[in-house]
C-alpha cells in the first residue's frame, strides 16, 4: 500500500465517490443520482441508500422499468424496486503485494476489444463492457498470438484504483497468469502514490485465496444487485 494511505480512507459509497470524484467526465448525473455513460460500466449509484430522494433520481436518470446494477457496502433497495438479482461480496485492499512489472503484459486498446470479450464470456469474471478500456489501463497476456489473459483497472476514487476483470483461459490456468498482472497493475497504482483494491464473489473461494496469497486482505463485506426501476412514479417518491 502507498505510503500515508490507510484502508479506513475509502468510501463505503464507491460508486458514487468515483462518479462524483475522479469519474466525473465519464458519468451522467441527476440530482443525488449519477451512473457510468453507456459503455463504460453497468454501474450506477445514488448519494444515500436511505434517500427516497436519491432514488426518485435515479428513476429519472435512468427512466421507467429500466434494469441497472447498484453496488457498495449497506445496500439497501426501496420499495417498489424489482430486484432482479442481487449478491455478496468482499472488498480487498493492498496490503502487502509483491509489486512488479511484467515484461510479458501489453496493454489492450480499444482494438483488443472483441477479444477480451470473447475471453470474458469464455471466464465470466464479472461485467466488461466495450469502453472499459477507457476507464483504466487493461493488460494482458497472449500467446500464440490469442489473449489467454487479462485484468484491468476500473472505478477510481481519491487515493485509490479498483483491479478488475482477472481472468485467465481456462487452458492457460495454473501458470500464475492472473498473478503477475494484478501484482503488475499494483506496481502501476503504487507509483501514481495510490492503493490498489478489487472486489470478489463472497462464494469464489479460489479467487479469495490467490488473493489474499498474493497480499489483500479483507477490508469490509459489500453488496450487488440488478434492480429494475419502477413504473409509476409514485413508487419511489
Amino acid at each position: 500500500m502507498a505510503a500515508g494511505i490507510a484502508a479506513t480512507d475509502i468510501p463505503d459509497n464507491l460508486a458514487w465517490s468515483a462518479l462524483t470524484g475522479p469519474q466525473a467526465n465519464v458519468a451522467e448525473t441527476l440530482g443525488r443520482a449519477a451512473r457510468y455513460r453507456t459503455g463504460f460500466a453497468p454501474l450506477a449509484a445514488v448519494a444515500d441508500w436511505a434517500d427516497d430522494r436519491a432514488w426518485h433520481d435515479l428513476r429519472e436518470l435512468v427512466g421507467a422499468k429500466t434494469p441497472v446494477t447498484v453496488a457498495g457496502g449497506g445496500l439497501a433497495v426501496p420499495d417498489g424496486w424489482e430486484t432482479l438479482g442481487r449478491g455478496d461480496g468482499l472488498q480487498l485492499v493492498d496490503v502487502g503485494v509483491a509489486a512488479a512489472d511484467d515484461a510479458e503484459a501489453v496493454t489492450l486498446t480499444t482494438d483488443d476489444v472483441p477479444e477480451m470479450l470473447e475471453l470474458v464470456a469464455r471466464t465470466e469474471p464479472g461485467p466488461f463492457t466495450p469502453r472499459a478500456t477507457e476507464l483504466g489501463r487493461h493488460l494482458g497476456i497472449r500467446r500464440n498470438g490469442s489473449l489467454v489473459a487479462m485484468a484491468g483497472q476500473r472505478m477510481r476514487v481519491p487515493g485509490w484504483t479498483e483491479i478488475s476483470t482477472v481472468c485467465t483461459d481456462p487452458a492457460y490456468r495454473g501458470q500464475g497468469l492472473a498473478s503477475r498482472l494484478v501484482r503488475a497493475h499494483v506496481a502501476e497504482i503504487r507509483r501514481r502514490r495510490e492503493a490498489a483494491f478489487l472486489h470478489v464473489s463472497a462464494s469464489n473461494a479460489d479467487a479469495l485465496r490467490l488473493y489474499l496469497a498474493l497480499g489483500f486482505t479483507v477490508r469490509t463485506t459489500t453488496g450487488f444487485a440488478v434492480v429494475r426501476t419502477p413504473t409509476d412514479e409514485r413508487a419511489d417518491s
